[in-house]
C-alpha cells in the first residue's frame, strides 16, 4: 500500500515537473486537458438526462401505449392584401324620370343619399342640380301620397273617418262630451244594484279625509253604498285585497270573487265616475284589455280596435266604388 503511494506521487511530481520545466506546447496540453475532461463528462450529463435509458430501460419503448400524436402543421398562406374599393358615384344621368318616379322607396332613398354625398363631397353645379331634383321628386312623391289618401278617405269616410264618433268641430265636442257622460251616469245607476264601493283609510291619513268629501257628493248624486275600512283594526279584510296604500277605492260585486281598484289617491268627481264607469263594465265582462276604454256608442267603429276582426269582408275586397 505504501509502494503504491509513492509510485502515483512520483508520477504526479514528473508530470508538474515536466509541465513546469517543459516547453510551451507541453504547457498547452497540460492546461487544455483538463478542460477536456470536463467538457466531456457535462456532455455525458446531458445527455444522460435527454434520454434516461437507465431510469426508463424496463418500460420498453411503447408500453402498450398509444404514440403521442404528431402535430400537423399548418399550412399558413399568408393574407393576402385586402383590395381598394372603388366607390361608385351615382348619377341621375343613367336614370329616367319615370324610373325615378316609380322607384322602390329603399332604392330612391339610397339613391338620395348617395346623391347629397356627392354634392357635398363636390359642390359642383351639376351634383348640386341632381340632388335638389332629388329633393323636388321626393316632396312631390309625398304630396301625391298625401292626395291619394285623402280622396281614399273621403270617399269611404264610413270605414276610416271618425268624425262620426270623435268629431273636433267645437258643437260635435259637446255632443260627444254630453253623450259620454249620459252613458257614464246610466251606468253607474245601473250598478249600485249589484256593485258596492270599498273605501280603504288610515288614521293620521289627511288625504283620506279629502276623499271622504268627495265621496259624500258621489253618495248624495247616485245613492251608492260605500264601506269605509279602517286598515289599521280590519288587517284581513287589507290582507285579501293588498291594499297597502290609503286612500284606497275598491269595487266589488255581489255574489262574484272578482274586484277591481278604481283608484288610489285622492282623484276629483268626474275621474271617479269614469273609473268607475269602466270598471263595472270590466267586471261584467263586457269590455276587454283591448277596448277598455271604448264607449258603447263608439262600438264597431274605428275607435274600436278589435271591430275589424268581426267584419266578414275586409275593406280591400270589397269592389272599388
Amino acid at each position: 500500500m505504501t509502494a503504491d503511494i509513492s509510485d502515483s506521487s512520483m508520477a504526479m511530481t514528473y508530470s508538474t515537473k515536466r509541465c513546469r520545466s517543459g516547453s510551451s506546447g507541453w504547457l498547452i496540453a497540460c492546461l487544455g486537458l483538463p478542460l477536456l475532461f470536463i467538457q466531456i463528462a457535462t456532455s455525458s450529463m446531458a445527455e444522460m438526462e435527454k434520454f434516461p435509458f437507465y431510469d426508463t430501460a424496463k418500460h420498453g419503448w411503447f408500453w402498450y401505449e398509444d404514440p403521442p400524436p404528431e402535430t400537423e402543421q399548418k399550412n399558413e398562406t399568408p393574407e393576402k392584401p385586402a383590395k381598394e374599393t372603388t366607390r361608385k358615384i351615382p348619377s341621375l344621368s343613367t336614370y329616367t324620370i319615370d324610373d325615378v318616379w316609380n322607384m322602390h322607396p329603399d332604392d330612391f332613398q339610397k339613391l338620395l343619399g348617395d346623391l347629397q354625398k356627392k354634392a357635398v363631397q363636390y359642390p359642383t353645379e351639376q351634383n348640386i342640380l341632381e340632388y335638389l331634383t332629388m329633393q323636388d321628386i321626393a316632396r312631390r312623391k309625398a304630396l301625391a301620397y298625401t292626395h291619394a289618401a285623402s280622396y281614399v278617405t273621403q270617399k269611404y269616410t264610413d270605414i276610416f273617418h271618425m268624425n262620426q264618433v270623435y268629431p273636433i268641430a267645437e258643437p260635435g265636442v259637446t255632443a260627444r262630451v254630453q253623450l259620454q257622460q249620459e252613458e257614464i251616469a246610466d251606468t253607474i245607476r245601473e250598478g249600485k244594484n249589484d256593485h258596492a264601493l270599498l273605501f280603504f283609510t288610515s288614521p293620521n291619513c289627511s288625504f283620506c279625509s279629502k276623499q271622504h268629501q268627495i265621496l259624500a257628493y258621489f253618495e248624495e248624486k247616485y245613492g251608492w253604498l260605500i264601506r269605509t275600512v279602517d286598515i289599521s283594526q280590519k288587517v284581513d279584510a287589507a290582507a285579501r285585497f293588498n291594499i297597502t296604500v290609503t286612500p284606497t277605492l275598491l269595487l266589488i260585486r255581489r255574489g262574484k270573487p272578482d274586484s277591481m281598484p278604481v283608484a288610489t289617491g285622492v282623484i276629483s268627481l268626474s275621474e271617479l265616475e269614469r273609473k268607475l264607469y269602466q270598471a263595472i263594465r270590466s267586471l261584467r265582462g263586457e269590455t276587454t284589455g283591448d277596448n277598455f276604454m271604448v264607449y258603447d256608442f263608439q262600438k264597431g267603429s274605428s275607435l274600436d280596435p278589435t271591430s275589424i276582426l268581426h267584419t266578414e269582408k275586409q275593406p280591400w275586397q270589397q269592389s272599388p266604388r
